[in-house]
């Protein structure tokens, strides 16, 4: 047999590169933090290359550590997939895990649920709103969508679909506050639905952003507007005609087919990031799982 090194501490890196922290490796794991300082030590000891360049409290991975932390990661996906398969005892059982962001899960994935199970009425669907990141391995999860293709190094990625925004609203609210020429310029500020993305975000297009792609010099003033914390909330402000929102055509798709929202102009912005599902690399051939990607990409 190949020489093996010492799994237990294999399964340490594997939290502890993941995680970006020690500690927080030692809390998922139920150990001490020198617990896992010593494990990673053994295997850096065994390997005779140092995986972590440690400043303080905080930990990030050397060349070293980063030219095995993917094949780490997939075997041990690789395992706990088998091991979920032989725990379940019936091979031919299937249950599909999805894993999405609160944003996605009623606006976009719950009627591609309802396509697939027109390809498989017999699945068991088990649907889990979360934000990132996430341990598919440890909660079992077959695939997890997610904005960016950078949060999961250790898993297949396939990029779904890159997502636009542009102004939306009611054909009720333009034709009150609206005009005839489509002027963004001409609307109150105050009409105007500002999504606020968050501290962890910088990538996504603002209504400043938006003006400065049409050539309009005007910006609304997010302090006299509406202000929302979710893309899909804006949304249905929108669909409830409180204003005008830089809305998702992913998620405002069915709303905007059946006229319940309306589009003010041809000028889109693309979202910074495609968003992308990421499965265990031991589950990319199940049927189920490539039927579900085939939809989430439509």
């Amino acid at each position: 047999m190949n020489r093996l090194p010492p799994l237990n501490a294999v399964k340490v890196f594997e939290v502890a590169a993941r995680m970006g922290s020690f500690v927080l490796a030692a809390s998922e794991l139920g150990v001490s933090s020198a617990a896992v300082s010593q494990q990673v030590r053994h295997l850096e000891e065994f390997l005779g290359r140092k995986l972590f360049v440690r400043a303080g409290n905080r930990i990030t991975l050397t060349d070293a550590g980063h030219a095995i932390y993917p094949q780490t990661s997939r075997a041990l996906n690789d395992i706990a997939a088998m091991t979920t398969r032989i725990l379940e005892g019936d091979l031919h059982s299937r249950r599909l895990v999805v894993s999405v962001p609160f944003s996605l899960a009623e606006s976009w994935l719950a009627p591609k649920l309802s396509e697939l199970l027109e390809f498989h009425p017999q699945l068991s669907i088990d649907i889990r709103v979360e934000d990132d990141p996430v341990d598919l391995v440890r909660h079992d999860i077959d695939l997890r969508v997610s904005y960016g293709d950078y949060h999961y190094p250790g898993l297949e990625v396939i990029p779904l679909v890159h997502d636009e925004v542009i102004p939306m609203c009611t054909p009720e609210f333009w034709d009150v506050h609206g005009n005839q020429e489509f002027d963004l310029a001409q609307v109150q500020q105050n009409l105007f639905i500002h999504t606020h993305w968050g501290i962890n975000y910088a990538s996504h297009p603002t209504w400043h952003d938006w003006f400065s792609q049409a050539s309009i010099s005007h910006y609304p003033d997010p302090k006299l507007g509406r202000r929302s914390g979710l893309s899909s909330l804006s949304i249905s402000l929108a669909r409830l005609g409180l204003g005008i929102a830089l809305g998702q055509k992913l998620m405002a798709r069915s709303d905007l087919e059946s006229g319940r929202l309306i589009t003010l102009s041809s000028v889109s912005l693309r979202l910074g990031h495609p968003y992308c599902a990421f499965v265990p690399t031991a589950k990319t051939g199940r049927a189920d799982i490539k039927r579900m990607l085939a939809l989430l990409r439509k």
